[in-house]
């Protein structure tokens, strides 16, 4: 692999370090070039008192286990209050299922991002080097994802998750694919948020096979796997939501094993830093 400098971004809180800390953990272990870790948050305690941002301390603690990997790894947080404020609060999708965390990737284009940037869902965890995905070529493309393993069902074949998206910003400006998503998520009440508006708005994407954001079983191909909602048919039907931080889940109903290494690494951080604020 070459030794691009790899941009990837998560969007949340100080409640999900946990799952950040885990996922950029993955990401490390199997990656040989330079990486930036990016964390964009925001303090939100108006509207949940549980919505604390994620803090210098936590930035701290991501910077010395991906240091402690490659020297060269970076951990970079990003304050996006005013942002946040003057462009997307008070949307009609600002209280949903999901926290308005989610909304802070429309704002990508203008918190100083890299051009190229892989934005990861805080619950997708690596299994083989991420430069595979980061070295595919978006120059005609607004972005790269997955189709979603649901919602082809519902939405239509094309219809993606995302959850793992490859962004060309520089694009995105071009064609004004980040306006025309934020315009909806303000003004239109939407079923899957910001998910929902991403599919309603792109001009100019790559669909990528699913390996690269498998939302079901492991294979021996995949490059990330996807913690999310599942629906289980047999032998009774079930939707089932169960997170990589869950790990007694994680391993007994989901039957995942792979992941084990870096849950070590988490527990040797987690034994000597304060990891939950």
């Amino acid at each position: 692999m070459g030794e691009e400098r790899i941009s990837i971004c998560y969007c949340g809180n100080a409640k999900v370090f946990p799952m950040i800390l885990l996922s950029a953990l993955s990401v490390a272990d199997k990656t040989q070039s330079p990486v930036t870790v990016t964390m964009i948050t925001m303090d939100f305690t108006e509207l949940d008192q549980a919505f604390m941002p994620i803090s210098e301390r936590q930035c701290e603690i991501l910077q010395t286990a991906l240091g402690a990997r490659n020297a060269e790894h970076r951990a970079v947080l990003i304050r996006a209050d005013e942002q946040y404020r003057n462009r997307l609060q008070g949307g009609k999708n600002e209280k949903n299922y999901y926290t308005p965390y989610t909304l802070l990737r429309l704002l990508l284009p203008e918190l100083g991002v890299p051009d190229k940037t892989l934005y990861l869902d805080v619950d997708v965890m690596c299994l083989s080097d991420i430069s595979e995905l980061y070295g595919i070529n978006l120059s005609a493309y607004e972005f790269a994802a997955v189709r979603d393993h649901m919602g082809k069902h519902f939405y239509g074949r094309d219809y993606f998750n995302a959850g793992v998206m490859l962004f060309n910003l520089q694009k995105c400006r071009e064609t004004g694919f980040f306006e025309r998503a934020a315009h909806l998520v303000k003004n239109k009440k939407m079923m899957l948020n910001d998910q929902d508006a991403f599919n309603k708005s792109a001009t100019a994407k790559l669909l990528l096979p699913r390996r690269f954001n498998e939302q079901r079983a492991i294979h021996g191909d995949t490059v990330l796997k996807h913690f999310c909602r599942g629906i289980r048919w047999w032998p009774f039907f079930k939707v089932y939501n169960i997170k990589q931080t869950q790990r007694d889940k994680v391993h007994k109903q989901l039957k995942i094993t792979e992941f084990d290494d870096i849950y070590r690494q988490y527990d040797e951080i987690a034994a000597t830093a304060s990891i939950e604020e």
